[in-house]
């Protein structure tokens, strides 16, 4: 029982193609489908220019001016290069988010391996840019100002411990919220469904009534989740801005 409330967390093979070169398989699975379902949805849907808008582009107007605000109220003026980047991770997240809530469709962003791979490629950038643009002055950010001189290995070991969870925690806090939102709806749905098998019908009702109020908890979640996942990705952008 306990395996069949992960086997919608499964990876499929879809479609697989033998390479030209050598023995690379490439391989099109249920995640690849779900991403570029998310890209291909919120690309046609991002297409707005009446003046009056309808009630879908009012909504990505709001999402622009928000996510525009929290690039500029944590990077200023010169974090404005980055808000494209922001908005299509926060769009990407959150629709991905969005459909993983439907019934037999699966959610990349319950994976580690996705979110962590996410993560991962942002800091990477973010120390590349760090290290062009203040190039060796950039090693600064792991030596608090005014510490004393016989502190220093220790605290650059403990900025640097500091630094690399980024990674873990940016990528690990979205994963682990996602895939325990759709584990309480399984076990909350396999509940009521054993119910309603036995005739408990009157009792079956109060797991169902629970996952009324999960479902709209779940929708809250997956919009906070990628907004949270943005504000951190602004704040570690604000590295290649200015040194702290």
């Amino acid at each position: 029982m306990l395996a069949a409330y992960f086997d919608q967390f499964n990876v499929v093979r879809l479609i697989t193609i033998q390479a030209f070169l050598g023995d690379w398989l490439v391989t099109f699975t249920n995640s690849s489908m779900m991403m570029v379902l998310a890209v291909t949805i919120f690309w046609l849907l991002l297409k707005g220019d009446k003046l009056i808008p309808n009630r879908w582009q009012s909504i990505m107007e709001l999402i622009h001016l928000n996510i525009r605000s929290v690039v500029h109220d944590n990077l200023g003026k010169p974090g404005q290069k980055y808000f494209p980047f922001v908005l299509c991770i926060f769009l990407f997240i959150a629709m991905l988010n969005i459909l993983g809530l439907f019934p037999y469709v699966f959610s990349p962003t319950a994976h580690i391996v996705m979110t962590f791979g996410l993560s991962l490629s942002i800091m990477i950038a973010v120390t590349l840019l760090g290290f062009i643009t203040f190039r060796l002055n950039f090693l600064s950010i792991f030596t608090p100002g005014g510490a004393p001189l016989m502190l220093a290995p220790l605290l650059v070991l403990i900025e640097t411990v500091s630094y690399i969870t980024r990674v873990i925690s940016l990528g690990l806090r979205l994963a682990a919220n996602i895939s325990a939102g759709h584990l309480l709806f399984a076990i909350l749905s396999g509940f009521a469904f054993n119910m309603l098998s036995n005739g408990l019908v009157i009792l079956s009702l109060f797991p169902m009534l629970i996952m009324v109020f999960i479902t709209l908890l779940e929708m809250m979640v997956a919009v906070i989740q990628a907004y949270v996942f943005c504000l951190l990705t602004t704040i570690y952008l604000g590295d290649t801005i200015a040194l702290h």
